[in-house]
């Protein structure tokens, strides 16, 4: 029996949900504002305890890799446990290389240096209208974000399913 569409369904479900929680529950307000900054953008952060920082290109760096480390953490837990709970059994190595398709176009996606790989894709594809909208209840540039991770973890899950084995 092929296991692998079965896989590929749960592994997709479980990335989705733990990164929809990561981005948003899970990452810290300080990441939030300065993962993107830059030398010649720099951003000024407010930490949980109230004091500003302003933050150049090495601390947007910083934030950006501490909020995909605790994205793909996340994503691994919830794999893992999601995964064992179906009686699914993932390969070790494409389990692995399932998190760093996920982190790795997530960590390109949120630092958006320069100009931002999404905005340049934007244009690209004749979509900067659309990035560019923040009206109607509606924030184009964040849209077209999510649009972004949700391709990559569909790609991340169908590595996931490689060799996978139900129990």
């Amino acid at each position: 029996m092929n296991h692998r569409p079965i896989a590929f369904a749960a592994a997709y479900a479980l990335l989705r949900a733990a990164a929809d929680h990561a981005d948003h529950w899970g990452q810290s307000d300080f990441d939030a504002q300065c993962k993107g900054a830059t030398d010649a953008a720099p951003v000024e952060c407010t930490h949980e305890d109230g004091t500003k920082v302003t933050v150049g290109t090495a601390g947007g760096r910083r934030a950006c890799l501490h909020h995909v480390l605790q994205y793909s953490a996340t994503q691994g837990l919830v794999l893992a446990a999601g995964t064992r709970v179906l009686g699914i059994r993932l390969h070790p190595a494409a389990f692995a290389a399932a998190l760093a398709v996920s982190g790795l176009t997530h960590y390109a996606a949120d630092r958006r240096v320069p100009k931002g790989l999404l905005q340049r894709l934007a244009k690209a594809t004749g979509k900067e209208r659309f990035y560019k909208l923040a009206d109607h209840g509606m924030n184009g540039a964040y849209c077209l974000d999510q649009s972004w991770h949700h391709s990559w973890e569909t790609l991340a899950a169908a590595v996931a399913s490689i060799k996978a084995r139900t129990q």
